[in-house]
């Protein structure tokens, strides 16, 4: 494509010779300035930017720069390895961007493994910008056991221009390697740390004594941290993204402080334990500012924490909710919701037990602002093993009500009939009835403003365009629900 400078392609790299990858991407256009891959061995990758000799060249010739104008690189690989980054680092002499992610099968040996000599060898050209370097626990629980606070002191030296960094499952690194970044950084504005295993509220004791203006927070699975961390964090008032799902020692004070964050637009508070009256300070927040919040497991939320939230508001910016493992949470506080009518475009309630066929009726009912169409607002809605979900619910999924749905999450015990019929009235709607997450992002996005692409043609507006006559598909329906057997 004539100006193109992004590659996007699908196929699988393991059906390659290794020989024959390379040659491959030695013909690749001076000008590609981005490039992911979804899966490549390190081997493969440090093979194909090593500037090997060519079988017809004399030995002082070598081989010009592979991918000369590669800018951004996002890999997904088996190991992360000392090598691997080494080559990286000093092949792509343009790189600013580097998103690398591994999800070990099983626990690496040195030579296929990330050290502190590895991290040294980062951003030989110091043109780099962003860097991420996650190890998954995917297959197996595993960390970067070879690097420890020195090894960041070492990348730190280098890296005092960089904006964003991203370090996940660096086990052995404490609040002195964590605090080298805060402070070696000036420019950093994007932080990420998952599995941070050492990593405790000191590294944010003196933030503010900092020039830095972060604006992307994410510290997931850091288990030691408490609310004097968050009080300390907020400090950077400029704060838009805060990711601190799985911080299990989080409670209503972090909400106090959180409150006072006028920027905020994405808050995700997983597993945390906090309560109605901690969800309550937020109020002021959704209604100024916020626009994605997830609640997901936070175990002692109520019905009330709906009121707190959205009682007596109007004009609100809150697209995504998520409400998903909240024992206590029913259908009163799903009809709060809809009788607030929250323009809500994703809403997650899974694994509700309490939540069942009237939550369904009151959603497919609820109208916001003048339209006319009946949940019109809704484009995803997961329901998946909400305990109280019959037959029922079914005739409130079909037309006319949720026009936008896009996306449906549900038990995979219910009728097949049913959901067959479903599917074929609505064409445009995705079912997932085996549990799997909806519009989850492979590399986990949750530290940037994600939004699903729906640019499928809007089923609204084909209604409209094609009448509202339906009787086939309704009669299709009605004979799967007689048919049906009851529901578990």
């Amino acid at each position: 494509m004539q100006g193109s400078k992004a590659l996007i392609l699908m196929f699988d790299i393991s059906l390659f010779l290794r020989h024959n990858f390379a040659r491959v991407w030695a013909l690749a256009s001076e000008k590609l300035t981005s490039l992911e891959i979804g899966y490549i061995s390190s081997v493969m990758v440090t093979e194909l930017l090593s500037p090997n000799v060519e079988p017809h060249q004399s030995p002082n010739q070598i081989r010009p720069s592979i991918l000369p104008g590669i800018q951004k690189l996002c890999l997904s690989v088996d190991y992360i390895t000392d090598a691997m980054v080494g080559t990286i680092s000093q092949g792509l002499v343009s790189l600013t961007h580097l998103d690398l992610r591994d999800a070990p099968l099983i626990e690496p040996r040195i030579t296929f493994d990330l050290t502190n000599s590895g991290l040294q060898q980062i951003n030989q050209h110091g043109k780099l910008k962003h860097l991420s370097l996650i190890r998954s626990q995917e297959f197996l629980i595993t960390y970067f056991r070879r690097v420890n606070d020195l090894g960041i002191l070492l990348m730190a030296d280098k890296c005092a221009s960089m904006e964003s960094i991203c370090l996940g499952g660096f086990c052995r690194v404490t609040d002195t390697g964590f605090k080298t970044i805060l402070h070696s950084c000036s420019n950093l504005y994007k932080l990420r740390v998952s599995h941070g295993t050492q990593l405790t509220d000191l590294v944010f004791h003196d933030i503010s004594a900092t020039s830095l203006s972060l604006t992307h927070v994410c510290l997931r699975w850091c288990n030691l941290l408490t609310n004097h961390a968050i009080k300390s964090l907020a400090s950077n008032t400029g704060i838009k993204v805060l990711d601190l799902r799985d911080c299990k020692n989080l409670g209503d004070e972090a909400l106090r402080a959180i409150s006072s964050l006028p920027q905020l637009k994405i808050l995700l508070l997983d597993g945390s334990d906090i309560s109605d009256v901690g969800v309550s300070y937020l109020r002021l927040t959704v209604i100024t500012s916020l626009v994605k919040l997830s609640l997901r497991g936070c175990k002692r939320l109520t019905d009330k924490c709906i009121s707190a939230l959205f009682d007596g508001t109007s004009k609100l910016q809150l697209q995504e909710l998520d409400l998903s493992n909240l024992p206590h949470l029913s259908d009163n506080g799903i009809l709060t919701l809809a009788t607030c009518r929250v323009p809500i475009s994703e809403l997650r309630v899974r694994q509700c037990p309490l939540i069942g066929d009237t939550s369904v009726i009151a959603l497919a009912s609820m109208l916001v602002d003048d339209d006319r169409w009946y949940g019109s607002s809704i484009r995803l809605l997961d329901l998946y093993n909400c305990g109280g979900i019959t037959q029922l619910a079914f005739r409130w999924l079909k037309k006319p009500y949720f026009p936008r749905l896009r996306w449906l999450g549900v038990t995979g015990s219910v009728n097949r009939d049913i959901l067959d019929a479903l599917a074929r009235s609505r064409p445009f709607l995705n079912v997932a009835c085996r549990g799997e997450e909806l519009g989850v992002d492979q590399w986990d996005n949750s530290d940037g403003m994600y939004m699903h692409d729906y640019d499928e043609v809007d089923e609204l507006e084909q209604w409209l365009m094609e009448g509202e006559d339906e009787s086939d598909n309704d009669e299709e329906m009605a004979n799967a629900e007689i048919n049906a057997e009851p529901m578990e």
